[in-house]
C-alpha cells in the first residue's frame, strides 16, 4: 500500500494534532487538520509557525522549507470535508474513549473507503476502536511522543485484525517523517505506557507515603537514573489528567491493584492541578519563567 497523493487529515488541533500536523507538511504531505473548534485551529497554525521559526533560528530548516510547510498545511472545521480526500487519517483527539468511538464511527462513515485510520491513542485498544468501523483490516495505532517534531519514536500498535501491509506502510512512512518506528502488540498501555507509568504512580505514591519530596524523587531518578526528567515533573508535562486515565485503562484492562491509580493523583486530578496545562501541579509554572518550582502543597 502507498499515500499516492501524500493526503493527510489529522483529528485534533491541540498539542499533539498540530505536532503530528507539523511532521506530516515538513515531510511534504498535504495535511488538513480537523477541529470542532476554529480558535482552536488558528491556535494550532501560531503554535506551528512558532515551532518552524525556531527550527528556522536554530539553522536547521530554511526559509523556503518553513513556507513550503506552511503552505502544505490547511485547516477545516466540518468533519465530512476535513477527511473525504484523505489517503491517511490520524486521530489526536483527547484520551477519551467514548470520544474516540465517536469519531471513529465517523471516519469509517466519512473518510474514502480505501484509507488508513490511525489513532494517536497513548493506552486504548485499537481492537476496541476497530471494532467500531467497517475496515478493522485499516485501523492501527500511530502513538507518536510529545513534542512531536522533536521526539524520534512512534509506537505503531497492530489491533487483532490489521493487516500486515497496512502496518507495513505505516512503518515505512514513520520512517519518510525521520521516525523511529517501533511496532508493538494491542494490550493495554502497549509498551510505552506500560512501563512508564507505573513508574510515574509509583514515584507520586513515594511522595504520598512521605518517603521523599518532590525535588529528591526528581533528582535520584536524574542523576540516578540518567533520566533527562524526573517522573513527577514528566507527569506533569504529560497532564496529570492523562496520567490518571492511562492508568485507569492499565487497571480495568489488566485487573490487577498495582495499576491502581495512588490517591495523590486522584485528588489532584479532581482538584484541577493538572501540571503544566493548569499552571500547577508537583510544580508550579508561570508563563515565561523556565525556574522549576516545587508546589506550595509539596513544601
Amino acid at each position: 500500500m502507498n499515500l499516492n497523493g501524500g493526503i493527510v487529515s489529522v483529528i485534533g488541533a491541540g498539542t499533539m494534532g498540530n505536532g503530528i500536523a507539523h511532521v506530516f507538511a515538513q515531510a511534504g504531505f498535504k495535511v488538513t487538520i480537523v477541529d470542532v473548534s476554529l480558535a482552536q485551529l488558528d491556535r494550532a497554525v501560531i503554535n506551528i509557525t512558532k515551532n518552524l521559526d525556531r527550527q528556522f533560528a536554530k539553522g536547521t530548516i530554511t526559509e523556503e522549507q518553513k513556507k513550503a510547510t506552511l503552505a502544505n498545511i490547511s485547516i477545516q472545521s466540518n468533519m465530512i470535508e476535513g477527511v473525504q480526500h484523505a489517503e491517511l487519517v490520524v486521530e489526536a483527539a483527547t484520551e477519551n474513549t467514548t470520544l474516540k468511538l465517536e469519531i471513529f464511527e465517523q471516519l469509517d462513515k466519512y473518510a474514502p473507503k480505501e484509507a488508513i485510520l490511525a489513532t494517536n491513542t497513548s493506552s486504548i485498544s485499537i481492537t476496541k476502536i476497530a471494532a467500531v468501523t467497517g475496515r478493522a483490516s485499516k485501523v492501527i495505532g500511530m502513538h507518536f511522543m510529545n513534542p512531536v517534531p522533536v521526539m524520534k519514536l512512534v509506537e505503531i500498535i497492530n489491533g487483532y485484525a490489521t493487516k500486515k501491509e497496512v502496518t507495513e506502510t505505516i512503518v515505512e512512512l514513520s520512517k519518510k517523517l525521520g521516525k523511529v518506528p517501533c511496532v508493538v502488540n494491542d494490550y493495554p498501555g502497549f509498551i510505552a505506557n506500560r512501563i512508564l507509568m507505573p513508574m510515574i504512580n509509583e514515584a507520586i505514591y513515594s511522595l504520598y507515603e512521605g518517603v521523599a519530596g518532590v525535588e529528591e524523587i526528581d533528582t535520584v531518578m536524574k542523576l540516578g537514573m540518567a533520566h533527562p526528567m524526573g517522573p513527577l515533573q514528566l507527569a506533569d508535562f504529560i497532564g496529570l489528567d492523562v496520567c490518571h486515565a492511562i492508568l485507569k485503562v492499565l487497571h480495568d484492562g489488566f485487573g490487577n491493584p498495582k495499576y491502581a491509580p495512588c490517591p495523590l493523583l486522584v485528588n489532584m486530578v479532581t482538584a484541577g492541578k493538572l501540571g503544566v496545562k493548569s499552571g500547577e501541579g508537583f510544580y508550579k509554572y508561570e508563563a515565561g519563567s523556565k525556574e522549576l518550582v516545587v508546589s506550595e502543597r509539596f513544601k
